[in-house]
């Protein structure tokens, strides 16, 4: 496997995580920090550091919409418990 190969799979496993949460709206971010150490924020925050070392600056607003799909304010009114 060559980098591009490794670099295609790991944004394949990305996507894939992602439509995974967006399934599970029922699972809170506590809880996943709880259990996982880590929540839909902290992705956001991880996607916004990455862009940012690639020299791309990307908002917390912008990179959480990535993440939840929609406006973080709107996912917290429908979902947030």
């Amino acid at each position: 496997m060559d980098a591009s190969q490794e670099q295609q799979f790991e944004a394949a496993a990305f996507r894939r995580l992602l439509e995974h949460l967006d399934s599970r709206k029922d699972v809170q971010n506590l809880e996943l920090m709880n259990l996982a150490g880590f929540c839909r924020n902290c992705l956001s925050k991880w996607y916004r550091q990455a862009a940012a070392d690639a020299g791309v600056e990307i908002s917390d607003d912008a990179a959480r919409s990535k993440i939840y799909g929609m406006p973080y304010a709107e996912w917290k009114q429908k979902y947030q418990k």
